[in-house]
């Protein structure tokens, strides 16, 4: 049994005339005669009555229209399923994040993308900007989106949002009232900050800003998240510097300050191989394309 025998019969039991039925398919009548003679030798049952009043099914070919109706629409979806995966338009990516930008960016991309190419699927990683680094390099992670300038050799990068540090303070903190902070301010507090391991250069922008401010911070706690931090805080237990962006986390008991001398500010880069966003690769070529229209947005 072929898929053209059935095309040629779906078309006549909605026709249920030659000359038209033959029409839609390009074909003259005697070709679609003889394929509905050889479908029928291969199901062993006549498909259509044929009289001077016209063609009309038969009850064998009532119950096989639905049947083969079915085969071909599965045959359909199954070369457009192949030809996206083939042109890169199905399938998945493996997509590294660190926390923060949970607050600002990523659900952009992902509402952009998943409208765009709901056949493309991303499998999302929580991963550290060191540890993204890691696995972009071996090639477990497709893209990554990281806190960090250490770029390695070989990857390409959009700067996705730029946003100021602010001083978070407990909410009963006595300088929680203030418009804006000078950082000295803080410099008989006990700071909470993330720690070196999980992002050596905002780790080490916040001591090299405090020293700049004339004091060497006590470093009560050392986390692994951001939002680790701001929670550490909203429980009276330090005080620190985090993106602007955590105040969307809506945590109670913290307060956001804006700081008298602006740091340097806290930078999420997309990262992805060069090359690998071209036309062999169109399903990371699409979140490229998401990724730049996001940041390209104001705000």
């Amino acid at each position: 049994m072929e898929f053209r025998h059935l095309r040629c019969f779906t078309v006549l039991a909605e026709e249920l005339h030659f000359s038209r039925a033959a029409q839609r398919l390009a074909m003259t009548q005697p070709p679609l005669s003889m394929a509905i003679q050889q479908l029928e030798a291969d199901v062993g049952a006549r498909l259509f009555e044929r009289n001077s009043r016209g063609v009309a099914l038969t009850a064998a070919g009532r119950a096989f229209l639905p049947r083969a109706q079915a085969l071909l629409g599965q045959a359909a979806l199954a070369a457009r399923e192949a030809r996206d995966v083939g042109q890169g338009l199905a399938g998945q990516l493996q997509i590294g994040f660190a926390g923060t930008v949970l607050y600002r960016g990523l659900p952009q991309v992902l509402r952009d993308f998943a409208a765009a190419h709901p056949r493309l699927r991303l499998a999302l990683r929580e991963l550290s900007s060191s540890e993204q680094l890691v696995e972009l390099v071996h090639d477990r992670l497709d893209l990554g989106f990281v806190h960090t300038t250490r770029v390695p050799a070989g990857f390409s990068q959009i700067l996705v949002s730029s946003q100021p540090f602010m001083a978070c303070l407990p909410a009963g903190h006595a300088l929680a009232g203030h418009q804006r902070l000078p950082l000295a301010a803080l410099k008989d507090a006990s700071f909470a900050i993330v720690m070196r391991d999980v992002s050596p250069d905002y780790h080490d922008r916040i001591l090299a800003a405090c020293a700049d401010a004339g004091f060497e911070p006590a470093l009560g706690f050392e986390l692994r998240h951001w939002l680790s931090v701001v929670s550490v805080i909203a429980q009276g237990l330090g005080v620190g510097l985090v993106p602007a962006a955590l105040q969307q986390a809506g945590l109670p008991g913290v307060v956001f300050v804006p700081l008298e001398r602006p740091l340097a500010p806290y930078d999420t880069h997309c990262l992805w191989r060069t090359g690998r966003d071209g036309a062999a690769q169109g399903a990371l070529g699409a979140l490229v394309a998401a990724v730049r229209e996001v940041a390209a947005r104001p705000g």
